[in-house]
């Protein structure tokens, strides 16, 4: 009779699993929205509009080996495009780990969502991420206010944020590609590079952050070293504003500095005539600068 019952539950419990197989594979099955799915990996497209787009290969084949472990244990977010379709809002390393490890069907909430709000939920995601590298989140803010034009006062509302940290991490954006990519790398902090941002010349720029890496400076010491550079640099800039009192002049340096990203020097004579003088760190450097100007 006991033997009878836990056989009987057997079946039930197969037949329970069989039926949700069934509506699993099924075409037809009704996805609701705001509620959590098991849905086919396969079918789901990613972001288009997902700001991060690097994921290290090693954390994510560790993040795989846990799901085949324990399971997703925080589903993935999605919208519903129709029949068995999915759009990823939000989850992509998850989603990736997942494929990694071959599973079919991952746990899915389902959200209601138009293109605007499924950017918004995105980016805002990833901004409430702990991993996220400095330029990462600096890159997210600045797709946050060109996607919905917004100032960076109602950027920083948006994202639960002070204007200043939102200010602080978009100036980085400003900074030469080379120390972008060391704040990714890890290579230097955000401090490092806030520091170097108060130097407005490029060659100096590189050259305080190649000092940084080769001699392990520390924060403070290279606020040090920014200050002492820009305490040397204060008289030359007196100078070169009594060089050049056309302001025509001065603007037509600061688009030419800007466009090469580096220090640039002007100098026009009554009658007209002039040189331009482009400064730079290094043969590499100058390579950059040669490879500017070739595509303008």
């Amino acid at each position: 009779m006991e033997k009878d019952k836990k056989k009987s539950k057997g079946l039930a419990l197969g037949a329970v699993f069989q039926t949700i197989n069934t509506d699993i594979e099924s075409k037809s099955i009704p996805y609701q929205p705001n509620t959590v799915s098991l849905i086919p990996t396969q079918n789901i497209e990613v972001n288009p509009f997902q700001p991060r787009n690097e994921f290290n290969p090693e954390l994510l084949q560790e993040l795989a080996q846990s799901v085949l472990l324990h399971g997703l244990i925080q589903p993935i977010t999605v919208r519903h495009l129709g029949g068995d379709n999915f759009q990823l809002i939000a989850g992509e390393r998850r989603l990736r780990a997942c494929k990694l490890a071959k599973i079919e069907h991952i746990p899915a909430f389902i959200r209601t969502a138009n293109d605007e709000q499924m950017i918004e939920m995105a980016l805002i995601e990833n901004i409430q991420r702990q991993d996220l590298n400095a330029i990462e989140i600096a890159i997210t803010y600045k797709r946050i206010m060109e996607e919905f034009d917004l100032t960076q006062e109602l950027t920083a509302q948006r994202v639960g944020k002070t204007r200043e940290t939102v200010t602080n991490y978009l100036r980085l954006l400003k900074l030469p590609e080379e120390i972008q990519l060391g704040i990714k790398n890890e290579k230097i902090s955000m401090g490092h590079a806030r520091a170097i941002i108060g130097l407005s010349d490029y060659a100096l720029q590189m050259s305080v952050y190649k000092e940084t890496l080769e001699k392990h400076l520390s924060v403070r010491a290279v606020e040090a070293l920014v200050q002492k550079l820009k305490e040397i640099q204060a008289p030359q800039s007196d100078k070169k504003s009594k060089t050049n009192p056309n302001p025509t002049v001065e603007a037509v340096q600061k688009q030419i500095a800007e466009l090469l990203g580096s220090r640039v020097q002007l100098r026009q004579n009554p009658k007209g005539q002039g040189k331009i003088v482009i400064h730079f760190a290094d043969g590499e450097d100058l390579n950059r600068i040669l490879e500017l100007l070739d595509k303008n």
